[in-house]
């Protein structure tokens, strides 16, 4: 059995909640469960790709420490991940129990809150620990307090051990009816791949720098007359093609909401057209400057999606192949 706990507080010495997952920890290991931490503070820039450690856990215990108002950023970052990026068939087998210690007020809304995240990603909630602690000492010192989290633990393993049932909750229809990602069938392989994108804080600032310094570009474009300008995409687009073994696509550009730009490949043949074609395997809608971005080699179709500065639907599988097809060297 494997057990993973993702600790949101801020690490700080004398913290309760440490004290309590401590505990549990050490009775899980007497069990003989494999135990895997992971300090949400020590891994900020990469929260986003934590939910790829939920392939091999069956239960989760997601501890945070209200020391103001609410569960903590990291904790809602990790969380929003999940929801983002996360697996949800691997999600809804795994149980989670809620570890939340105040140091002020507010313990039993933020319990309340972890189950309520963890039941909208449909996955299965445990019962947890929660309660009002405003020094440490008082949990070292009492051992009915110690008894209360070793059985809580206890509790976690007969329910993961015997797979105990539970009725379905009315928020995890929320899954199914305000997903964001519906509208692109990722896999998750697809979804580890796009989180890994966005926690590269290196790779996001490129692109703001990249989108930057081509503002000088599209200003020397301002004259060009719009049969120039479709012949120099079309030139740019045949220079640059690279077929792909088995590759028969269809692609729709939508420029600025208006002109449409067609890329249809059969093999190794490519055929540019200025028309709405339909039945595309991939739609794509963007601004004029992101195109030239695009052709300036200063940014990839991929890029242009994790941004925001273009939208797609359709065969995600073909949208990643555009790059490979169309390699525009960087000038």
């Amino acid at each position: 059995m494997n057990i993973n706990i993702y600790y949101g507080g801020r690490g700080l010495i004398g913290d309760p909640t440490l004290y309590v997952i401590d505990k549990m920890q050490e009775v899980l290991e007497e069990l003989h469960v494999k135990v895997n931490r992971y300090h949400l503070h020590d891994s900020k820039n990469s929260i986003l790709t934590l939910p790829q450690t939920l392939k091999e856990a069956d239960g989760v215990i997601l501890a945070s420490t209200v020391e103001w108002y609410g569960i903590g950023g990291y904790m809602q970052q990790f969380l929003d991940a999940c929801w983002l990026y996360g697996d949800k068939e691997t999600i809804s087998k795994i149980y989670m129990c809620p570890v939340v210690m105040s140091t002020t007020y507010g313990e039993r809304e933020g319990k309340l809150t972890l189950t309520t995240a963890w039941e909208i990603l449909g996955g299965r909630p445990c019962s947890g620990i929660c309660g009002y602690i405003a020094d440490t000492a008082m949990l070292e010192m009492n051992e009915s307090y110690t008894n209360i989290i070793e059985k809580k633990a206890e509790n976690m393993y007969r329910t993961i051990k015997q797979k105990v049932a539970s009725f379905p909750a009315s928020n995890q229809a929320v899954k199914q009816s305000i997903s964001r990602t519906q509208h692109i069938d990722l896999t998750p392989q697809e979804s580890e791949q796009l989180s890994e994108f966005v926690s590269d804080d290196s790779y996001v600032q490129r692109q703001k720098e990249d989108l930057q310094e081509l503002a000088d570009l599209f200003k020397g474009m301002l004259n060009e007359s719009p049969e120039e300008t479709r012949e120099r995409y079309k030139l740019a687009f045949q220079r640059v093609f690279k077929p792909i073994a088995n590759c028969r696509c269809k692609y729709l550009l939508k420029i600025d909401g208006k002109q449409f730009f067609s890329l249809t490949i059969q093999d190794n043949n490519l055929a540019c057209t200025y028309e709405n074609i339909f039945e595309a395997d991939v739609e794509m809608s963007m601004e004029n400057k992101v195109l030239e971005d695009i052709l300036a080699g200063r940014m990839t179709f991929q890029r242009a999606f994790m941004s925001g500065a273009m939208k797609m639907k359709g065969d995600f599988s073909a949208f990643r192949n555009l790059d490979q097809i169309f390699v525009f060297i960087e000038q």
